[in-house]
């Protein structure tokens, strides 16, 4: 562009990425996609941006945990928001629930908040901070936090690291630090959707924000992949472009543990 087409050096001004989204994509509707995933035995109902939106948010709020893959793959570190699993950031069984249960991994792992950037202050010390990359570590405002009673500092390791420490325990590390993503409607139109109808759901513009895959697994790529994770973990619903799968109402059986034992032998585990 500069040295051999002579144009001028220029930086953009704005964040040229866009959300980082530069990978493979999983559009709403593909009859390639459903011809994929009606093979493997899955069973959808198909839902518009605005309808997923408002049923994604209200099961987080009943409690579920969300595998969400569509759009393009986000390119980076981080799972951003378009290969994420999702769940309430103000549970605190959440934390070692999503670990256990679905990441396979140890139970004090911690995760990120996904956080509607208007409202990004008023629950982390970040000022007029962006964090869209998930790369920027605030301090959870002092009052959102919990302080510790007498019986609780009087605990060790594991037993220490369950006690709440904030009204979002489920993204607040034991130091009162939360890796931050904020969310906006340029880079994140749907996620931003998402929290909006979370937020007048209950009033928290909170949620936990993880890579949609289990420990040692790359992150989902296909729908092909994102199914498989689904079933092969205790994600309670899949978003995968348009569609919404329902655990109870899938045709195969979630795996059992010999199953899903030999499932995970094909990675190498932390």
């Amino acid at each position: 562009w500069h040295q051999a087409l002579g144009h001028s050096r220029k930086a953009e001004t704005s964040d040229s990425m866009r959300g980082s989204q530069l990978g493979p994509d999983i559009p709403p509707a593909s009859k390639v996609h459903d011809r994929a995933l009606k093979a493997l035995g899955g069973v959808w109902n198909t839902m518009s941006d605005e309808e997923l939106q408002k049923e994604i948010a209200r099961r987080i709020a009943d409690g579920d945990v969300i595998g969400l893959a569509r759009g393009r793959t986000e390119w980076g570190p981080r799972a951003l928001g378009t290969r994420s699993i999702l769940g309430d950031a103000r549970s605190p069984k959440m934390q070692s629930h999503m670990n256990l249960k679905i990441k396979f991994r140890e139970g004090f792992r911690p995760f990120a908040p996904m956080v509607l950037e208007d409202d990004a202050a008023e629950y982390f010390d970040m000022g007029a901070a962006k964090s869209p990359y998930m790369l920027l570590t605030f301090p959870v405002k002092e009052s959102r936090r919990q302080k510790l009673k007498p019986e609780d500092e009087a605990l060790w390791g594991i037993d220490l690291l369950k006690v709440p420490r904030s009204e979002i325990p489920a993204v607040t590390h034991v130091d009162y630090s939360a890796r931050v993503q904020t969310i906006d409607p340029i880079r994140s139109p749907f996620m931003y959707g998402v929290l909006r109808e979370f937020k007048a759901l209950t009033g928290c513009p909170v949620i936990v924000n993880t890579s949609f895959n289990v420990r040692g697994e790359p992150i989902v790529n296909t729908v092909g992949d994102a199914y498989r994770c689904f079933m092969a973990t205790e994600i309670d619903t899949l978003v995968a472009g348009n569609r919404l799968f329902k655990r109870e109402e899938q045709a195969n059986r979630p795996m059992n543990d010999e199953d899903r034992k030999q499932w995970l032998t094909r990675f190498d585990l932390d």
